[in-house]
Parts: C-alpha cells; sequence; structure tokens
C-alpha cells in the first residue's frame, strides 16, 4: 500500500480576514467575530490582534470585551463566509477531486494521485498562492502522510504558514510535541494525562499501549496510536457529520448543581459556536452524565425547530440534568453536550 500524501488547509482567521478584505480600515485593529458583548452571544473567531489578549473562539463575547475594551465587535455573516469559502473549495478541486471540507475555513485533501504528478509539498504552495491571488487571503498548510500530522503541521506556523512532514520524520516531529497537540486532547483529557506523567508524545511513545487503555478507555488506544503519528482514516468525500457536542471530564467529583449548571453553560457555548461555524442547525439536545463510580447516562430532548441558540441548548441541558439525573445527589466527574438531527441553517442572519 503506496503512503498517502496528505494536505491540510486552514485559513487564517478567516472570518475576521473576510471582514477585512471587505473594510480594509479595519486591518490592525483587535476584531472580534460574534455579536454584541452585551448580549449571551460568542466569540466565533477572532483577529490575531485580539488574540494577544486571550480573546479565544467560543468565548463569551463579554469576556473578550473585559479583555480588550477597544476591540471591534461585529455579528457574523455566514452567506459572506460561504461564498468566499465556495471559491476556495473550487481552488482544491482544482488540485484533487478527493477534498473532505471540515467547515467553511477548512479542508483535507489527498493528493497522493495527482494529474499534475507534483510533490505534496509544491501542490500545498500552488493551493496556497491561488488562494491569496483569488481570494486576497491567506492560509496555513500541512503536508503529511495522514491527516493527523497534517493537520497538526498546518497550525504550527500560523498565519500564512507551511509546514511539511515527511514518512521518515513522523517518529522525530511528534516526538518533541506535547500531548495537547494530539487531535481529541482537550484540557481535561490533557489534565489527566499530565497527572499520569504524559507531558509529550514522547512520553507515551515510552510506554506500552495497555497503559493508555486502561487509564483512558478507547479514547487512550487513540491517544497512543497518535502519539506516534498514525492514522489510517481516509480523506472522506461524502463523509457528513451528524452531531455537535462537547464533554468534560473533571479533575474533582462534582456534587454542587450549580456548578454543573455552569459547566453546561461552558460547553453549550462550544457546542452553539461550532454549529454557527459549519451552519448547521440541531433539533435533539443531548445530556451525558458520568458519575464517581464511572456509571453513564444520556438523556435528551428533541425541539420542534432546528436550533444553534446558546441559550437554548444551554437551559435544555440544564433541565435535563436537573430533572432526568442524580446530580445534586451522586457526584459527577464528567458532563457533555451535544445537538444532533442537524439541519443546514436555512437563514445564516436568524
Amino acid at each position: 500500500m503506496s503512503v498517502r500524501k496528505i494536505i491540510h488547509i486552514d485559513m487564517d482567521a478567516f472570518y475576521a480576514a473576510v471582514e477585512t478584505l471587505d473594510q480594509p480600515a479595519l486591518r490592525g485593529l483587535p476584531l472580534v467575530i460574534g455579536g454584541d458583548p452585551r448580549s449571551r452571544s460568542v466569540v466565533c473567531t477572532a483577529s490575531y490582534e485580539a488574540r494577544k489578549f486571550g480573546i479565544r473562539s467560543a468565548m463569551p463575547c463579554s469576556e473578550a470585551y473585559r479583555r480588550c475594551p477597544q476591540a471591534i465587535f461585529l455579528p457574523p455573516r455566514f452567506e459572506r463566509y460561504k461564498e468566499i469559502s465556495n471559491q476556495i473549495r473550487e481552488i482544491f478541486h482544482r488540485y484533487t477531486p478527493l477534498v473532505e471540507p471540515l467547515s467553511l475555513d477548512e479542508a483535507y485533501l489527498d493528493v497522493t494521485s495527482n494529474e499534475l504528478g507534483l510533490y505534496a509539498s509544491r501542490l500545498a504552495r500552488m493551493i496556497k498562492e491561488d488562494i491569496a491571488r483569488e481570494t486576497g487571503l491567506t492560509c496555513s498548510a500541512g503536508v503529511g502522510p495522514n491527516k493527523l500530522v497534517a493537520k497538526i503541521a498546518s497550525d504550527l506556523r500560523k498565519p500564512n504558514g507551511l509546514v511539511v512532514v515527511r514518512p521518515e520524520e513522523v517518529e522525530s516531529f511528534m516526538r518533541t510535541l506535547p500531548v495537547r497537540k494530539i487531535h481529541g486532547v482537550g484540557p481535561a483529557t490533557e489534565k489527566r494525562l499530565t497527572q499520569l506523567g504524559y507531558h509529550l508524545c514522547s512520553d507515551i511513545m515510552g510506554q506500552p499501549l495497555e497503559a493508555l487503555s486502561m487509564a483512558l478507555g478507547r479514547h487512550g488506544e487513540w491517544i497512543w496510536h497518535a502519539a506516534h503519528g498514525r492514522d489510517d482514516r481516509p480523506v472522506e468525500t461524502n463523509w457528513e457529520r451528524r452531531s455537535y457536542g462537547r464533554e468534560d471530564t473533571f479533575a474533582r467529583d462534582i456534587s454542587d448543581v450549580e456548578t454543573l449548571s455552569q459547566k453546561i453553560q461552558e460547553l453549550a457555548a462550544d457546542v452553539s459556536a461550532a454549529l454557527k461555524k459549519s451552519e448547521k442547525k440541531g433539533r435533539t439536545i443531548t445530556l451525558k452524565v458520568k458519575y464517581f463510580d464511572f456509571r453513564s447516562v444520556t438523556r435528551s430532548f428533541s425541539v420542534d425547530a432546528a436550533t444553534d441558540d446558546l441559550a437554548k441548548i444551554s437551559e435544555i441541558a440544564t433541565d435535563l440534568l436537573n430533572s432526568k439525573t442524580d446530580a445534586g445527589q451522586i457526584p459527577v466527574r464528567l458532563l457533555g453536550v451535544s445537538v444532533s438531527k442537524l439541519a443546514a441553517r436555512v437563514d445564516a442572519r436568524d
């Protein structure tokens, strides 16, 4: 079996960059795309100037304002972003039919076999040049033998970067990376890995697979293989996501319902931001609860009209917590919020 050649393209601060493209006077200013900081809206993305203040995606706009009162807050214009995204995807398809969009601003491309007969690194440069010339925007690219490595590589030299990892370089590339660079390792999992003594991928490389599996279950198996730079997932051109969700494992079990409700608010903010970014809404909100003894329950509620609204998702998940679980009586070690039964946004402005 031949080694795959995968390119991961990630647009640089896409929404903010489009706004700056359309309004050049905004260039160089701290710009937050999300909405009025006096509302319950969350940050969709922020310009690099705003990120210097610690502003990040899914953060409440009110918090972003506290960190940078001089920032300019704009509501997202999804139709405009989709227009530019479609233009970028047309560029991708000039080079390969094997394109897997992840959202409006990033995609995987499989260029293992390409009609131009060029190296993947050369194709990545050509794609970046085409995007810059035809849209006025920059992107960062990662090239590797699989999706995992390519995605990590694209994030290392933002903005406007290009990192190439050849097959024989994968192990040395992964060895010095912090474990948080592995796709699927969030703050809670990173903390758990740190507690186990795993700070770098090299720390995991020196351990047997069973050690991670015992500590983290099936997720541990993925992390072990990922730390070695292994990923067999193909680029899926017809892949369609069925749900958006976030979960968090707590450092200590939580019994206080108010604290759990606040955690739900944070998780719902992430889910709402992800739905908006991908132009999706969903009808079914699901709450996952794992108790201190590792027993898990899931509780769901379906609404009549699909939603991506933070307040609605949070309210329903909190109601499920209070009425359909033993939270408050039994300590909780993990919470998760997800939205499924997805549909495309009919009106990006609602």
